[in-house]
């Protein structure tokens, strides 16, 4: 008779567990989109915590400060832009360097004109015209390894080893155009250069071959 008591004795010990990582994550995308809104400066712990419906205790046990809630939010924010899991995808695929290349940047382009679905864009885009005093858990845990993922991709392509100067060189030419796609006002690409909408037909494959042929000379220039 004992043991039928086990399931509901692990249930209530999950269940603290349970509640507590919804609460985190409830937390997490209140202040998420507060913070695109307001930004930093403008967004309080008891605001997030009004809206939230929880006690204002709930950003300091889950994420130790409101500097701490908000870090987490940079972290999570730049997942939304580009995750981890989805740069893997294409540097792990059976598919050859360019074509892995050539994916890397359509899921780039992909991505661009999707800000207003997601509140992750916004806080980005808030943190790069304004860096905050945490701004370096944007570039240590969010930014860093996912440029490490890039930078063997683009190793591989030249060629060269992981530390020759232009391997970052060639994956900075290659992304900032994205990264400007990603980042520009909807308005540069509906009005100014229409051309770099999203769904305009031939952009991914003119991007390839200008990102390609420039890292073939790149290649060529440091060939070993």
């Amino acid at each position: 008779m004992a043991d039928q008591h086990l399931p509901k004795s692990h249930a209530a010990k999950r269940a603290p567990r349970q509640d507590g990582e919804n609460t985190r994550s409830h937390l997490l995308d209140v202040a998420g989109r507060l913070f695109a809104v307001h930004g930093y400066l403008g967004t309080s712990s008891k605001e997030i915590c009004l809206r939230a419906g929880v006690n204002i205790a709930a950003v300091n046990y889950h994420f130790g400060s409101r500097d701490g809630l908000y870090g987490a939010v940079l972290v999570e924010a730049h997942r939304q832009v580009v995750s981890q899991e989805s740069l893997l995808a294409f540097v792990q695929s059976d598919l050859g360097p360019r074509d892995k290349l050539r994916g890397l940047i359509s899921h780039f382009v992909a991505q661009a004109g999707q800000g207003e679905k997601s509140w992750g864009f916004r806080v980005v885009l808030r943190e790069m015209m304004s860096p905050s005093p945490m701004a370096s858990t944007l570039i240590n845990e969010a930014i860093a390894p996912k440029a490490g993922i890039v930078a063997g991709l683009m190793a591989g392509y030249l060629d060269l080893p992981l530390t020759h100067p232009a391997v970052q060189r060639g994956m900075m030419m290659t992304i900032v155009p994205c990264i400007t796609m990603l980042l520009g006002p909807e308005s540069l690409r509906t009005t100014v250069l229409p051309a770099l909408n999203p769904t305009s037909e031939g952009l991914v494959e003119d991007m390839t071959t200008f990102v390609l042929a420039g890292l073939d000379a790149l290649a060529a220039a440091h060939a070993r």
